[in-house]
C-alpha cells in the first residue's frame, strides 16, 4: 500500500497540478509571483543565532515566511510532489553561492577533480513512511539536475542516515535542539568510498537553528579524519581506507566521536574536531580536497538570520 501511494502521489502531482503551492492560484504549480519570491533574489549567507559549532557557512535562497514557506510545506508535508523542480532550482542558486564564496571551480583551467557532492540532511525513518517521501533528497536531485545544465558537474551523495532515535524538533529552542542531535548521524555503509568522489556541499530545505547541518557536518568530517589518520600512517594518499570504512560505517559506529557526550558537544568549535580515540586533529574548513565540506546550502532561511549578514 505504501508504494501504492508514493505512486499516486507522484501521478497527482506531476500531471494534476490542482494549485499554485505559494498562493494557491488555480491550475498552475507555481505562479509567477511565488517563482519571484522563491528565486528570484540573490542567495545570501544567513547565520542562526546562537550559531552552533561545526556549522559551515550557509547560504539560503530565499526567506522562509509567505509564499515561500507555504510551498515547502506543501511540497515537505501534502505530497505537492511537483514543486520539487522549483524548489530545487532555488537550491541550485544558493549552491553556486556557496561554492563561490570558497572559490570552488573558480579561475582558469578544468574544473577541480570530481563531482561535487550535494549530501542532503536525512528525515527520520517514521517521518519518510508518513510523508512518503524524503523532501530533502528530492529536492537535492532536483537542485543536481539543475547545476549539471549549468555546466557543473554535480551529484547527490545520500549517505548519511539516523543511527538512534531523536525526539521531535518542533518546540525545542536551539541548545536543545543541538543537545537532540549530536551523535545522530552516522554515514551509510560505503558512504566513505562516496565521499572520497568529491567536495561536499550539505543540503536541506530550511535552516532553523543550524543544528541539523551542524550534525550532518559532524559526520561527514568524520569519516575523513579517520581516511586522513590511516593513509599518514599507511604512507597512502589516493584512497580511503577499507578499516576506516569499517569503522565508521557500520551499524553502532560513532563516525568518529568515541564516547562523545552532550557536554562534549558544547566544546567542540568549528575549527577543530575530536578525531578518533579523542585526539585532536587540524582545522577541517580548508577547501578543495576530496571530502570536505564546502559549505551548506538551503532553499530558505528564517528572516531574522537573513538580518544579521546585513548589519
Amino acid at each position: 500500500m505504501e508504494g501504492v501511494r508514493r505512486w499516486w502521489q507522484e501521478l497527482a502531482g506531476l500531471v494534476l497540478p490542482a494549485e499554485c503551492g505559494g498562493c494557491g492560484s488555480a491550475r498552475t504549480v507555481l505562479c509567477p509571483q511565488c517563482r519571484a519570491a522563491l528565486s528570484g533574489a540573490v542567495p545570501f549567507r544567513v547565520r542562526p543565532v546562537p550559531e552552533p559549532p561545526g556549522l559551515p557557512a550557509v547560504h539560503a535562497a530565499a526567506r522562509y515566511a509567505d509564499e515561500v514557506r507555504a510551498a515547502l510545506l506543501a511540497h515537505k508535508e501534502r505530497g505537492a510532489l511537483a514543486l520539487a523542480r522549483p524548489l530545487g532550482a532555488a537550491l541550485a542558486g544558493a549552491v553556486r553561492a556557496g561554492v563561490g564564496e570558497v572559490g570552488w571551480g573558480e579561475g582558469e583551467g578544468p574544473q577541480p577533480p570530481g563531482d561535487l557532492l550535494l549530501v542532503p540532511v536525512p528525515s527520520t525513518r517514521a517521518a519518510v513512511r508518513a510523508r512518503g517521501h524524503d523532501p530533502a533528497r528530492r529536492i537535492a536531485l532536483a537542485a543536481a539536475g539543475e547545476l549539471r545544465r549549468a555546466g557543473v558537474s554535480a551529484r547527490v551523495a545520500a549517505v548519511l542516515r539516523q543511527r538512534r532515535a531523536v525526539a521531535d524538533q518542533s518546540g525545542l529552542d536551539s541548545r536543545q535542539r543541538l543537545d537532540n542531535l549530536v551523535g545522530a548521524l552516522t554515514v551509510v555503509p560505503g558512504g566513505a568510498r562516496v565521499l572520497c568522489g568529491g567536495p561536499v556541499v550539505l543540503v536541506d530545505d530550511v535552516v532553523t537553528t543550524g543544528a541539523s547541518l551542524a550534525e550532518a557536518a559532524r559526520a561527514v568530517r568524520a569519516v575523513r579524519v579517520a581516511g586522513a589518520a590511516e593513509r599518514a600512517g599507511q604512507g597512502e594518499s589516493g584512497r580511503c581506507g577499507e578499516e576506516a570504512k569499517g569503522a565508521l560505517c557500520g551499524e553502532g559506529a560513532t563516525a568518529g566521536y568515541v564516547g562523545i557526550t552532550r557536554e562534549d558537544s558544547r566544546q567542540l568549535s568549528g575549527t577543530e574536531e575530536r578525531g578518533v580515540d579523542g585526539v585532536s586533529v587540524r582545522p577541517l574548513d580548508d577547501v578543495g580536497g576530496a571530502g570536505d565540506v564546502l559549505c551548506a546550502a538551503v532553499v530558505a532561511a528564517s528572516p531574522d538570520s537573513f538580518e544579521i549578514n546585513r548589519n
